[in-house]
């Protein structure tokens, strides 16, 4: 992967985590997974007023396109808020 940045982004999910919709993207940009991680929680908090029975942040990676995704982790930490 090129150089690149995380975003935490904001998903509206139907009960149980399954059919989410991304409904906000957070724009501070974090240069490593552990700090946009740590800062899930604290973006949950303030992005919570959408009409969804769950909230969900997840750190995504924004990089430069680079044609194999070989060594990709595709199972992102997640942080849910249940109304």
């Amino acid at each position: 992967m090129g150089a690149g940045y995380f975003v935490i982004a904001i998903l509206g999910c139907g009960d149980g985590s399954a059919a989410c919709t991304p409904v906000a993207t957070v724009p501070t940009h974090y240069a490593t997974e552990q700090q946009c991680n740590a800062a899930t929680s604290d973006a949950l908090t303030r992005n919570n007023d959408f009409d969804f029975p769950t909230i969900v942040a997840r750190c995504r990676s924004v990089a430069t396109p680079v044609s194999s995704s070989a060594g990709r982790d595709d199972k992102p930490d997640v942080l849910a808020l249940r109304g």
